[in-house]
Formats: C-alpha cells, structure tokens, sequence
C-alpha cells in the first residue's frame, strides 16, 4: 500500500479498507447528498487517487452522471512564489473562475479532498504570498459568492498525507503517522462506526437541537470570558442573525453537511460591535504559514492592535486585505469535548482545529447567517473568511439580551446544561 493509505498498525488492511470505502460513502451520502442525475467534480492531491475512487464509485452507484476529478500539486504553489517574476506572481489567469461558473449553472456538487503541508509556505516572501492570494480572491470572488450562497452543493473532508501527518504525529515514523492521522479522521467524521450514516444522522440532530434553541433565544450579543486562557471579548450580534450548524440546504433545497467533521454552531457578528481582548487558544495557518501566539484587540468592531509570536507579519498583511478583513464575519461555538478536541492532538488545519473550539473569523459573513439584508443588518464583507480559535477547557460564554441580563450557554468549555437542553 501507498503511504497515504496504508492500514493503522494493529488494523487490518481490509477492515482500513472497509472504513476508507465508508467515509467515501459519507462524504457523497451525507457531505454533498449527491442526487440521482447529478454531476460532481472532486478536487483532491496527488496522494487522493484511492479515495477519489472510492468516492467516484460512491456517486456513481448514487446516480451520477458524470464524476470528474481534478488532481493538484501544491508544491507547484511554493514553486511559484519562489521562483516566478514579480509579473508572474501577480498574474491570476481571467478565465480561471469561468469553467467553475459553468459547472454551478449546470448544477455540479463540489467535493474538496483536503491534505496540506502545514509547513508548505515557511520562509516564503509573505508579500508574495500577500499578493497572489488577494488577487487570486478578487478574480475568484463571483465563485466564492455562489458557493457561500449554497447555489450548489459542496463539501471539504480530509486526507491523511505524509507531511501532514508528520507534523500532527512527529514522534512517529512516516507511515505510522500517516496511519495514525487515518485513524484521526475516520473516528471524528464517525466512519469508523458499524452505520456511520445513523450516527451521522444522530450528531446532526442533536447539534440541531443546540442551533434551534439559540435562533429562539435572539441574543444581542456573546461575552467570551476565559480567566485563564486571556480572552475577554464582547462579540454583538447582527441585527437578523440567524443561527446555523449541523447541516445546510442549497437554494435547490438538498441538505449538505459542508464540513466533515462539523461541530460548530455559528452565526454572525455585528461588524461594528465587537470589542474587548481574543487570543488565540491554538495556532492558525495563514497563507501557507502557520501564526502562533497570536493576540487581537478589538474596538468599535475592528482590530486596533494584533501580535504573534511567529507569523505575525503575514498575519498583519492579512489585516490589510481590504477594510473588512480587520472586521468580524463569523462567531462559532464548539464544546471543549468534541471529538477533534478529545484527540489532544493540534491537526494545524483549519477544517479540524475550527471544531476541536469555539473561534471566530475575519472578513466575510455568510449570507445565509442573516435573516434580511446583510449589509443593512451589521454584516462584513471582504475578499477573506479566516477562522481562529479562542476556545479552550475554560472558556465561558454567556448570552447577552437587549436589556442587558445575561444567561449561561458555555461554563468550562461545555454547554450549560441549566440553558441548553439537549
């Protein structure tokens, strides 16, 4: 076997085998919900070819017309910034988003296989780096637009890939730390389940539950409070906010599970009131570069002062992106007993660390986290959606009503029991 692929030590090959073939099944079953007569175009690394399969042999026996998949090397990214003219980096082809557009008129589902260096971009120049992805985000942006408008279905799941699981696992060897992250993710994203569809089914009830009773609750504002952890943060909430998690429909009204794994409860700030101290309870990757110690203060909504211990300089070149990029589009709520939390691993990828704590994200709200208008409601716009996570096993949260009293939602990182009933 690869070693992409290879079987956890102490598991069998065919029962890696059988789990592999079950998280195919989620990913088109219950990630996109693929419909009989419908296409699907999978983006995945080098190293994805067995679980492309997998999945294209899922979406075929689903019903699908048509399966295509495009296969990416991201060291060519690197190469780029490296070792291309000043023109060519700034240089983002006109017609790229073009054939994409096309495949959202014609209806395709989208499926992200997602494997990353985390290291991938150190030491790289973070003015390059500055410039080809805010200029890549302004070509691309109609695209991001219908894909956050859920014109489609998409979905983002993860692949175990040497580099990055050597960095998740560094006292393993190569193999062993792939297989291991293998294990990781069939367990957060339940495949490893006798029916990871019932039990997919299940989670999304009961997180459901959650997202329902905070879209009746209509709080005016979130107070994040860790005495421990540094944070003391007053997030208010846009005029309209709407609660959501679990699950998303498309405007065609297929239900979707965008992110697997997904545990999070999110809505949407007010982008000029937000104030008071976040700091950052894990590490971010920024641009290809990981941020570490990262402190942000906020005042009438927008971060007035940042600092990292490394990283900082991308970080505050990711400030300047464009106005909203210093203004919030996102708050989150994640228990401090997830399952990614519970690995006690850092994963170093948003996908994963975003659900192991409660976080926050610079730049553009989501428009199906307003019930009106967004603008008119207090919503952000910009070319980015970076989340950061703030959470931690202390991590407090109460909801803050219009006159000002207060309930307990998270005590210790855990839902309160005494508000939520789950």
């Amino acid at each position: 076997m690869t070693s992409s692929t290879s079987a956890a030590p102490g598991t069998a090959a065919h029962d890696f085998a059988a789990q592999l073939s079950r998280y195919a099944e989620l990913l088109v079953r219950v990630g996109i919900n693929l419909q009989p007569g419908g296409n699907l175009l999978v983006n995945a690394p080098l190293e994805a070819a067995e679980l492309a399969r997998l999945v294209a042999r899922s979406a075929y026996r689903a019903g699908a017309l048509n399966v295509t998949v495009r296969y990416h090397d991201a060291q060519l990214g690197r190469l780029k910034i490296d070792e291309a003219s000043d023109e060519a980096v700034a240089h983002v082809p006109s017609w790229l988003p073009d054939e994409t557009l096309r495949m959202i008129d014609d209806g395709y589902a989208f499926l992200t296989l997602d494997g990353s260096d985390p290291d991938l971009m150190a030491g790289a120049d973070s003015s390059r780096l500055a410039l080809s992805a805010k200029l890549r985000a302004i070509v691309m942006k109609a695209v991001s637009e219908k894909m956050m408008a859920f014109e489609v279905a998409w979905c983002i799941g993860a692949i175990s890939v040497p580099a990055w699981a050597s960095k998740v696992y560094p006292e393993l060897g190569q193999d062993e730390a792939v297989s291991a992250l293998w294990r990781d993710i069939f367990r957060v994203t339940r495949a490893d389940t006798p029916d990871p569809l019932a039990a997919w089914q299940q989670h999304i009830d009961r997180l459901g539950r959650v997202r329902d009773q905070l879209n009746a609750r209509r709080y005016d504002a979130l107070h994040f409070w860790d005495p421990a952890g540094g944070t003391d943060l007053t997030v208010g909430l846009a005029e309209n906010h709407v609660w959501c998690g679990a699950e998303d429909r498309t405007r065609c009204g297929v239900r979707i599970v965008p992110n697997m794994p997904t545990d999070e409860v999110f809505t949407a700030p007010h982008r000029e009131r937000v104030s008071g101290v976040a700091v950052a309870s894990k590490p971010l990757l920024v641009r290809g570069e990981i941020v570490e110690g990262l402190r942000v203060r906020f005042e009438g909504g927008q971060v007035v002062e940042a600092s990292a211990s490394r990283g900082e300089a991308t970080f505050l070149k990711l400030l300047d992106t464009d106005e909203g990029a210093r203004r919030l589009g996102e708050v989150a709520l994640v228990t401090a007993s997830a399952p990614v939390a519970q690995s006690g691993r850092l994963f170093y990828n948003t996908l994963f660390d975003e659900n192991a704590a409660s976080h926050l994200a610079l730049g553009r709200a989501y428009e199906f986290t307003f019930g009106g208008d967004p603008a008119e409601s207090g919503g952000n716009d910009s070319l980015i959606h970076e989340d950061w996570m703030i959470g931690t096993a202390s991590m407090n949260v109460d909801g803050v009503a219009a006159d000002g009293t207060r309930e307990a939602l998270m005590r210790g990182g855990e839902w309160a029991g005494e508000t939520l009933k789950l």
